[in-house]
């Protein structure tokens, strides 16, 4: 069992900044697979980015590809999502997940938070 806390969402104008983090418990962190999905109003929950357990492989959404960035620190259980740039067609409840194995599908991810809400005005 893995339980996932997401963290540092909020309002941000346009071009700003934000960074999310998950802290995780349970079994060994870094023999999972950590990913960020993002959920606007009406529309179905879309991958944003994911990570490998080691942290050496990672792979981003085309739409925030160059803005965003994942990373993790094993020994505190944490995994972050660095926002640059932020638009407000970033504006979404962004979920941390945790899996087995490097997926851009929700399916795929065993594990979820309970999602931090990020908001970009215009």
């Amino acid at each position: 069992q893995v339980q996932l806390v997401e963290s540092g969402g909020g309002l941000v104008q346009a071009g700003g900044s934000l960074r999310l983090s998950c802290a995780a418990s349970g079994r060994k962190f870094s023999s999972n697979v950590m990913a960020w999905f993002r959920q606007a109003p009406g529309k179905q929950r879309e991958f944003v980015a994911d990570i490998s357990g080691a942290g050496s492989s990672s792979y981003y959404a085309d739409a925030v590809k160059g803005r965003f960035t994942i990373f993790r620190d094993n020994a505190k259980n944490t995994v972050y999502l660095q926002m640059n740039n932020l638009k407000p067609e970033d504006t979404a409840v962004y979920y941390c997940s945790a899996g087995g194995l490097l997926s851009t599908e929700p399916g795929s991810y065993d594990y979820w938070g309970q999602g931090t809400q990020v908001t970009v005005s215009s």
